[in-house]
């Protein structure tokens, strides 16, 4: 095995989800859209929620200064980075909501409430939102385990925000309601793939797409256990219309992508855009990607594959790990004894309950786990792929970003 040629892919790898992530940040893209805003008559209140609400408040605050009458911002724990004049920051659980989404979106809705038509509330809305934000129909906990059912059975992003934009009060369009009569002017970072602005921390200020039918339908599909209460809540329709939003995306994972493919070339790369829309079990990209590097690796080409979307973790065991961990273990069997590389990551910096952002592995990992006596097929079983991974060196740490839109995955060859 040439250990200076998977050093220099392995670099190469980390540069590419780096460079693209950095790109991604939301400033320049918070200060675009904030460029039409139309003048206010009255008050301007800010709220900004999400894994990047600190970031995207901040470019804000920069934007408009003075002109923002006060505010709120909830985010990730972790994830503040200080003051924003006399904005109020809180920070809240994710992916499950806690007693401090729920503390601060209140503080939130007490800041919207007796707006008049006059006034305006500029919304930030980022991946994370769904559990950042939140006001609760049913008892917390219930809520807290109904999130955890369908993170556990595999569900992706859409369904979930499906189920729990309707035992909410303040998803599905219903903040927007609450604070009529003034107008919202909405702007999202989106981290759900194609961009739904319903799906986008489940739609705040956005009227609801999916129907009843399709909720009790998810029920059913993963066994969910529900409360007659909770049941109840799911046959309710959340508003449909909604006449005083503006929406605004800016920002998004196939801009991440293009990011990842620039960089990419810069550094010599042919590169190749496999898909945007990356949505499917974690280990089954991971294994996919080790069977491509075992067609195209070795024939004398440098060759970047780029993928962004956001996979899915189907809980069989009790271990540590995030969704990008997962598929870079997976990886790792396939491509023993190649000139290869996978590296995946989330471009918020966090890969599932863990301080890693995502995972690294190349020709040489099943080796070196091996080495350690650690099975890649008990270790996926048991969900741990964060102490794998770091037994051999292959968690990558880049802290809190400051955006979201998604994941970010590389093969090298």
């Amino acid at each position: 095995m040439d250990s200076k040629t998977l050093q220099t892919l392995r670099r190469d790898a980390e540069n590419i989800c780096r460079s693209a992530i950095e790109a991604s940040v939301p400033d320049a893209a918070i200060q675009r859209a904030l460029a039409q805003l139309p003048p206010c008559q009255g008050r301007t209140v800010l709220v900004s929620i999400g894994k990047a609400g600190w970031q995207t408040a901040k470019a804000a605050y920069d934007a408009l200064g003075s002109t923002i009458e006060h505010g709120v911002v909830v985010t990730k724990y972790g994830h503040s980075q200080g003051p924003i004049g006399d904005l109020a920051i809180y920070e809240a659980g994710h992916p499950v909501p806690d007693e401090h989404s729920v503390r601060a979106t209140e503080a939130a809705l007490a800041a919207v409430s007796g707006l008049c038509a006059k006034d305006r509330v500029l919304f930030l809305v980022s991946g994370g939102g769904s559990a950042l934000f939140e006001r609760p129909l049913v008892p917390l906990a219930e809520l807290e385990d109904i999130t955890g059912q369908m993170l556990a059975c595999g569900a992706d992003i859409t369904q979930i925000n499906t189920i729990r934009k309707r035992l909410s009060g303040v998803k599905g369009g219903r903040f927007a309601q609450l604070c009529a009569p003034a107008h919202v002017y909405a702007i999202l970072l989106s981290d759900v793939i194609g961009d739904p602005p319903d799906m986008i921390a489940s739609g705040p200020a956005y009227p609801d797409s999916t129907t009843t039918a399709q909720a009790m339908a998810l029920v059913s599909r993963y066994g969910l256990t529900l409360s007659p209460q909770a049941l109840d809540l799911l046959e309710q329709e959340p508003p449909k219309v909604l006449d005083n939003v503006t929406t605004v995306i800016t920002g998004s994972v196939a801009q991440l992508c293009r990011d990842a493919a620039a960089r990419a070339e810069a550094l010599g790369y042919r590169t190749c855009l496999l898909t945007d829309r990356l949505q499917c079990e974690a280990r089954e990209a991971g294994r996919f990607l080790s069977a491509m590097a075992g067609t195209h690796a070795g024939k004398g080409e440098k060759t970047a594959y780029i993928l962004g979307g956001e996979t899915v973790v189907h809980l069989t065991g009790h271990g540590l790990g995030g969704r990008n961990q997962e598929l870079a273990l997976a990886a790792a069997e396939g491509l023993a004894g190649l000139k290869a590389v996978v590296a995946s990551v989330g471009s918020d910096g966090t890969d599932g309950p863990t301080d890693a952002a995502g995972g690294i592995t190349d020709g040489a990992t099943a080796d070196a786990l091996a080495a350690l006596g650690i099975s890649i097929d008990k270790t996926l079983a048991n969900n741990d792929a964060y102490h794998a991974l770091k037994a051999c060196g292959g968690l990558i740490v880049t802290g809190p970003t400051g955006t979201n839109v998604n994941d970010i995955t590389v093969l090298l060859v």
